[in-house]
């Protein structure tokens, strides 16, 4: 039996407050990872702070410099389905309703996507060793089933994935966290909020200790024109991907004046890679200078065994989803492509 209290916080500093004074307390909104933990033994909070009902995290609102504010505590199908984020960042809201289901959408919040776990099979397991649960135990996924691994940014220590489908999205949009904790506010870019495994697996991110996350912050520019969210997994619905690609593009004809490429499934965070975005600069939007942007972004990818195959598919997947951000179109169902 996991007995702990309940606690329902009333404002930002209300939860600052009552977090800081219990070390093992944790913060709980939609709860959608927090309760997998819980379950499967691999977290023991004494106390949850309910940040549900935070009145000033709870709305998108569009900012004076016309950028666009996403409430941390506002929910992944509300925010999918905002007028605003569907017609400015609809990137955005199409790598949202590629994630989970339904059900898990209208409960997980802004703020709790961008802080989930693995979804590695070793990590779930508390009966075995795995580094980011247990710093120094080991990594039995280097040499065991590895399919859902990683490809990229791999250290020693750790080849798990990030799952988010929304942070995919929104590192290819370039947003801002704000957070706010013991020290006063900051923002951080969302290419700084994630970490790479390096020696320390088991930090996800780069929150200071009893932080939490306020609201993200879109950029002025969403590519609404030309853009496209690929996911490909094992199945259709309710599952991981085991590569997803966002792609936004700025055309000036057939043109590109700017690209942003950002790839899920692949490494222990969102992966961006600058150069081949700039590659792409000035050059014709086809399948060609595609693929070359795809050699760039997979340069010094490695696979372990069973997940080999992801190099091939993410090249392939970067091909694709280029190709279909010149015509969005071409992602309602039954559609394919043109080269």
């Amino acid at each position: 039996m996991n007995n702990f209290k309940y606690q329902q916080a009333s404002s930002t500093k209300d939860a600052l407050e009552l977090v800081n004074h219990q070390p093992e307390a944790a913060f709980v909104a939609g709860g959608t990872n927090i309760i997998d933990l819980w379950k499967y033994d691999l977290t023991h909070p004494s106390s949850l702070i309910d940040i549900n009902h935070l009145n000033e995290n709870a709305d998108i609102v569009t900012l004076q410099d016309k950028k666009v504010r996403l409430g941390a505590a506002v929910k992944n199908a509300d925010t999918a389905y905002h007028p605003v984020i569907s017609a400015r960042y609809p990137l955005l809201s199409k790598a949202i309703l590629a994630g989970a289901s339904a059900q898990i959408r209208n409960m997980a919040s802004n703020g709790g996507n961008l802080l989930q776990r693995t979804r590695c099979y070793y990590f779930y397991d508390a009966d075995v060793p795995c580094n980011k649960r247990e710093p120094g135990s080991g990594c039995p996924a280097k040499d065991g089933y590895n399919r859902i691994h990683a490809i990229l940014g791999t250290s020693e220590e750790c080849i798990a994935v990030f799952p988010s489908d929304m942070c995919i999205a929104l590192a290819a949009l370039e947003a801002v966290v704000n957070v706010s904790g013991p020290n006063g506010n900051r923002s951080i870019a969302f290419a700084d909020f994630h970490r790479l495994p390096g020696d320390r697996p088991d930090l996800d991110n780069t929150l200071e200790k009893g932080e939490i996350i306020t609201s993200i912050d879109l950029p002025e520019e969403g590519f609404s024109s030309n853009y496209s969210y690929l996911k490909l997994r094992d199945r259709h619905s309710y599952a991981f991907a085991l590569v997803s690609v966002a792609t936004a593009f700025k055309l000036n004809g057939n043109t590109i004046e700017s690209a942003r490429i950002a790839l899920g499934g692949v490494s222990h965070k969102p992966w961006r890679n600058t150069e081949a975005e700039e590659f792409l600069k000035g050059k014709e939007a086809n399948a060609e200078n595609f693929a070359a942007a795809a050699d760039f972004i997979l340069k010094g990818a490695k696979g372990y065994g069973s997940n080999d195959f992801k190099i091939q598919l993410a090249k392939k997947a970067i091909i694709r989803n280029g190709l279909m951000a010149l015509n969005p179109e071409s992602q309602l169902p039954g559609a394919l492509p043109s080269a």
